[in-house]
């Protein structure tokens, strides 16, 4: 994909400074950006580069405008122009074009125009695939599963029966929707299966990432809704509600019938209780437990961050003592509410 200046400042809403006709190919660092490449300024200690970079265009706020020594696009938020600027160039393949000889489909699958499926792909009986579905080589949709337009499946993903996905959506290589929860009776030590009847629906521009689990529900569905971002190699047990624009680092585990608020912000490899709630706009810090629900927006973290083994020990020997420790604190408090009376 090539561009030029005026184009790209045109698709961007920003404001040109420099040369319209100048021709875009790629993006690049500021630092190492060449002809022919623009780049762009996120962060201030990096202002430096503008008056050296070779780019041929920056994207940068208005008060940087005064450094740069190139052409220039103003914008409000350079780093979301550069991921708009990223997605105008992208050339990224599709996972399938076409309808591959090797693909296995129903007779009374339903397929909109434009349906691309690759190499050994399974689509089972009552499946739906909307306008513009592309399916990459060796996935798997299951019986009475829907995939709203546009959305696409890269290579060997599977989803199970009775999953609902919306518009727009993008599962990365080996992600599994719709698998068995971990549900099961114990009677006298012998577990018992619960049979998993829900589905699993996802909303609309939702990206779940390479090796993600996400399980289909005991009873009801596991929802997970519009605007949603999961990393790769996630867990998501039945029953889990995800709300509106959140994102979720990878190797999260969410155990079952976790409530997830609207646009919180959840660090990799975080652990989240089962049956708990957390509200809207949190911000859970990498490798958090949490057990408890959460009922205030805001920044939350749990552990300890890494330090010299010598720190490390010490912090752990006293660690072991708090309790014996709360004791001796106890009883002298006892002994000066004596001595006070």
């Amino acid at each position: 994909m090539v561009v030029t200046l005026g184009q790209l400042a045109a698709h961007l809403g920003a404001e040109l400074h420099g040369d319209a006709e100048v021709v875009i190919s790629r993006i690049a660092n500021l630092e190492t950006a060449q002809s022919g490449e623009v780049s762009f300024l996120s962060d201030s200690k990096y202002r430096a580069f503008l008056g050296t970079t070779q780019a041929s265009a920056v994207l940068i706020k208005a008060e940087a405008l005064a450094d740069c020594r190139t052409n220039a696009l103003v914008v409000a938020d350079p780093y979301v122009g550069f991921a708009r600027t990223a997605q105008l160039l992208d050339t990224t393949p599709q996972p399938a074009t076409g309808i591959h000889a090797t693909a296995v489909i129903a007779e009374d699958a339903v397929l909109g125009s434009d349906v691309a499926i690759g190499a050994n792909s399974v689509i089972e009986s009552g499946v739906v695939l909307e306008d513009g579905v592309v399916i990459g080589p060796g996935c798997f949709v299951g019986k009475n599963s829907r995939m709203g337009k546009r959305s696409r499946l890269w290579a060997n993903v599977t989803l199970y029966h009775n999953v609902r996905l919306g518009e727009d959506c993008l599962i990365q290589s080996g992600a599994v929707i719709g698998s068995d929860g971990f549900g099961y009776a114990n009677q006298r030590g012998e577990w018992i299966k619960i049979p998993q009847l829900g589905g699993v629906v996802i909303g609309n521009r939702v990206e779940i990432g390479a090796s993600t689990t996400i399980d289909r529900g005991a009873i009801d569905d596991t929802r997970i809704a519009d605007n949603v971002i999961i990393d790769n190699q996630c867990q998501i047990a039945h029953n889990v509600e995800i709300g509106y624009g959140t994102a979720i680092a990878g190797a999260t585990v969410m155990a079952g019938s976790t409530k997830i608020g609207k646009y919180c912000i959840i660090g990799g490899a975080s652990v989240f209780n089962g049956h708990i709630e957390i509200c809207d706009q949190v911000t859970i810090t990498g490798m958090a437990m949490v057990m408890r629900s959460i009922t205030e927006p805001g920044l939350y973290s749990s552990g300890i961050p890494a330090q010299s083994n010598k720190e490390w020990r010490k912090v752990a020997a006293r660690v072991m003592h708090i309790d014996d420790m709360h004791k001796r604190l106890a009883k002298l408090e006892r002994l000066l509410q004596e001595r006070e009376q």
